[in-house]
């Protein structure tokens, strides 16, 4: 729903005034290796759009110049309507960022602490002898349930509801852990916390954003889907249907999404926004180094992700990013902070053949000079293979497992569908139209142990069950 995704990245665009986007002036203005970058970039981009199909809008920017701002695909497959660069979209989960960072507007003016319980601003919320803090809300580690996971939320997605009661929705679930104790994905978290702001500032959560963040940086197209001021170019959402055509995305009231995903924006106005942190706007300068740092579980652990943002690095570079996935749309937008490198990728399918985190992860690879290698398929020996057979913990509520399918390794991860995994080398394998690799390691013994997943920037290790 409004995902992380998988935790990813994209975003870079071309800004007015000093950081301007004067089109035919950047373009002018661009070197002949600039010129360079951008047509390598745009030659690993383009062939995952098809001319006639949903597209997307990619912006890449270093040092606040524009490196590459195009557009694939289709806006509108009906109509015939070319995506162009100026496309607003529905940002889904990138919009946690946004809320965050209001919330910490408000902790820099004293109007509230991060380790306040929820109930100082929402007294009526039962947490059950448990203590609550904004904290874990910003952190996904409230244990609180999300209520995007909850089956009867897709019954009635269409319609529109208060903000009291979507929360009545899921204040009544019991915790499904300690809070701060693991880290869960959570919409309702971010949920939570627009009802906080509004409580806080007296304002509506879209009236907020709209006054104390998208007016100051001149983001003219970002807005609380249905309380735009400005008009533009909207693209339509799209989603798979039978037999795989390309059918319309299934209609949502943004009342439900709220603080966890109702945005539209542009990449333009996402480049504003980035120039805007890169600049130290908005927040205290150790405010923003803060949401941008891992948050720390009870036991030690970090759970790589900060305030809005998934804290990574992307071929060794230290990185921030997020992605996004809601009904017509997918996205990812990610920073390099020390690269000074952003891309953002918003596409207008929430059933992508390849998904934004991979296309912003491969601009910006190039972008810094380091892109990821071509992974070329290897034979494999079926003996080989059926040593990884067998069931690898994630975490305690979910597991890979691996079969052999004739010379082929096949992965089911708890709840979701079967992928077949290519290898490029005897131990290491990719998942399809991604850059998430395995690699399957043995101990002293010569057994299989475990295995490491490269994601998003992070690493992870799942222990091979006996």
């Amino acid at each position: 729903m409004f995902r992380l995704s998988a935790l990813c990245f994209a975003s870079l665009v071309a800004l007015h005034a000093p950081a301007a986007f004067a089109q035919e002036g950047a373009a002018a203005a661009m070197s002949a290796s600039e010129h360079a970058l951008a047509e390598r970039i745009d030659a690993v981009i383009a062939p995952y759009y098809k001319a006639d199909a949903p597209g997307a809008t990619v912006i890449v920017t270093h040092d606040g110049k524009t490196v590459l701002r195009k557009a694939y695909g289709m806006a509108n497959v009906s109509k015939g309507m070319a995506m162009t660069p100026d496309m607003a979209m529905r940002l889904g989960s990138i919009t946690k960022q946004f809320t965050a960072v209001g919330i910490l507007m408000l902790k820099d003016e004293g109007k509230l602490a991060l380790d306040d319980d929820i109930t100082t601003f929402l007294p009526d919320y039962p947490t059950r002898g448990k203590r609550i803090t904004i904290e874990h809300l910003l952190t996904h580690t409230s244990g609180i349930v999300s209520f995007t996971s909850k089956p009867a939320f897709f019954l009635t997605e269409g319609q529109d509801k208060g903000v009291a009661q979507m929360i009545d929705f899921f204040k009544n679930d019991a915790l499904e852990f300690e809070p701060g104790t693991r880290w869960a994905y959570n919409n309702s978290g971010y949920f939570l916390l627009g009802a906080v702001i509004e409580k806080v500032s007296g304002q509506t959560y879209a009236r907020f954003l709209e006054e104390r963040i998208f007016t100051p940086l001149g983001m003219r197209h970002t807005a609380y889907e249905g309380h735009e001021r400005n008009s533009g170019p909207r693209a339509a959402g799209y989603t798979k249907g039978w037999f795989g055509r390309v059918t319309t995305a299934k209609p949502i009231s943004m009342t439900q999404p709220y603080a966890a995903g109702a945005l539209v924006s542009t990449v333009d106005d996402l480049a504003r926004w980035d120039a805007a942190i890169t600049a130290g706007k908005l927040l205290k300068p150790a405010t923003w180094q803060k949401a941008h740092t891992s948050a720390v579980l009870a036991d030690g652990k970090l759970t790589n992700y900060g305030y809005g943002w998934q804290v990574g690095k992307l071929r060794g570079a230290p990185m921030v990013a997020h992605d996004g996935g809601i009904n017509g749309f997918s996205t990812s937008a990610l920073r390099l902070p020390q690269q000074k490198v952003y891309v953002a990728v918003l596409s207008n399918t929430d059933a992508p053949k390849v998904q934004p985190d991979m296309v912003a992860s491969q601009a910006a690879a190039i972008a810094i000079g380091n892109p990821f290698p071509d992974f070329k398929p290897v034979k494999v020996d079926n003996a080989v293979l059926d040593a990884y057979a067998g069931t690898y913990r994630i975490d305690a509520n979910a597991t890979r497992s691996f079969k052999r399918d004739g010379d082929k390794l096949v992965m089911q991860r708890t709840n979701r569908d079967p992928v077949t995994l290519t290898p490029f080398a005897s131990d290491s394998f990719v998942l399809p139209n991604s850059l998430t690799t395995l690699v399957f390691a043995r101990n002293a013994k010569g057994e299989v142990s475990h295995l490491t997943v490269h994601s998003q920037g992070a690493e992870m290790i799942n222990q091979r069950e006996p």
